[in-house]
């Protein structure tokens, strides 16, 4: 299949969608290996230098491992990239719903596992928080932004203390579609407002080493705010 000719990048680009989609595809077993960069270059009809260059990026994105000597083989026919950048794309609900799981594990295991320094962490984040605040312990109208920030630092510390390495780096990630959401939200006059006692609870039932209920106090702590996502979207349809 011969691919058209375009700018070196852009034909890099297209190469490696190519490729991608066979992967994904199953066209090679996972653990097999790929064609050669020739015999590529011939199926596509580009130089092996493009080849090269495409097969370099899906290595980095995880789908091929080149061994020294031996070739490229097949790691996965899913593209972790491409699953993050769904993430990025994706709304308020599926965001809270992603939350919801995340934290909500990541709370039970906080409080089997978790040390004075992590709750030392969630209750800095608090206290540094609570300058944002207005007098009835809701955040301030006109410093929304910052209080999604101190609001980040807070549920990234409770993912932390679960020291769980894969959960943290999950959430690490995925906190920038958090703080997205968070501060839409908290524009949004239809969205309940966040009081501080449910942050507080939840660092307590933590403290407290009971794992079924920080996993609740997770959980209730973003019950409302996805109650309301969902009768908005109810609705509008």
């Amino acid at each position: 299949m011969a691919l058209q000719a375009a700018g070196r990048q852009s034909l890099v680009d297209t190469v490696v969608t190519e490729l991608r989609a066979q992967l994904t595809a199953g066209e090679w077993p996972v653990g097999e290996r790929i064609p050669t960069e020739h015999a590529l270059a011939e199926q596509l009809q580009v130089g092996r230098n493009t080849v090269r260059e495409a097969v370099r990026v899906l290595v980095h994105s995880g789908m091929l491992r080149s061994r020294q000597g031996e070739g490229t083989f097949v790691v996965s026919h899913t593209d972790p990239g491409e699953v993050m950048r769904g993430v990025r794309l994706a709304d308020v609900r599926d965001v809270l719903e992603l939350r919801i799981a995340l934290e909500a594990e990541g709370a039970r295991l906080a409080a089997l596992r978790h040390t004075a320094g992590d709750l030392d962490r969630m209750r800095a984040a608090l206290a540094a928080q609570a300058a944002f605040k207005d007098e009835e312990g809701f955040p301030s109208l006109g410093q929304l932004e910052l209080y999604a920030e101190h609001d980040i630092e807070f549920h990234i510390a409770v993912v932390d203390a679960a020291h769980n390495t894969a959960l943290s780096a999950t959430y690490g990630w995925f906190s920038t579609s958090v703080r997205e959401a968070l501060v839409t939200s908290l524009h949004d006059t239809q969205m309940p407002r966040i009081h501080a006692d449910d942050h507080h609870a939840l660092v307590d039932t933590i403290a407290s080493g009971d794992p079924d209920a920080a996993e609740r106090a997770a959980r209730e702590l973003l019950a409302r705010p996805k109650q309301a996502v969902d009768a908005l979207l109810t609705h509008d349809n």
